[in-house]
């Protein structure tokens, strides 16, 4: 059973910067895909940042430039720096892993986490 759990969300000021993790258990491909997704109240869920097992990543256009996608493959750890974060950054934060198919930020993963809540004031 493959588990998902992320942290580090919290409460920032714009400009400020985060880093999420997410932890990842029970995992058992040799190859490795994994993505970040956000949704606000009202949203869309939407596609932030995409890692393959490469090191290959894509963003949206949103945060491009200011967000970074990382993993550590070994330790099975998915991460997301957000730095000069705006408050329309402000969601909650979902990991997600294993793609089966589909584009990287709107595709379908195997696997989620409950996620973590960013919030950024202005």
């Amino acid at each position: 059973q493959v588990q998902l759990v992320e942290s580090g969300g919290g409460s920032v000021q714009a400009g400020g910067s985060l880093r999420l993790s997410c932890t990842i258990s029970g995992y058992t491909r040799i190859t490795f895909s994994g993505a970040w997704f956000r949704q606000s109240p009202g949203k869309e869920r939407e596609g932030v940042a995409y890692i393959d097992n490469y090191g290959g990543s894509v963003y949206a256009d949103s945060v491009q430039g200011r967000f970074t996608i990382s993993a550590d493959n070994y330790k099975k750890i998915l991460y997301l720096q957000m730095n000069s974060l705006k408050p329309e950054d402000t969601a909650m934060y979902y990991c997600a892993y294993d793609l089966r198919g589909g584009l990287q930020l709107r595709g379908d993963y195997s696997y989620w986490g409950q996620g973590t809540q960013v919030t950024v004031s202005s």
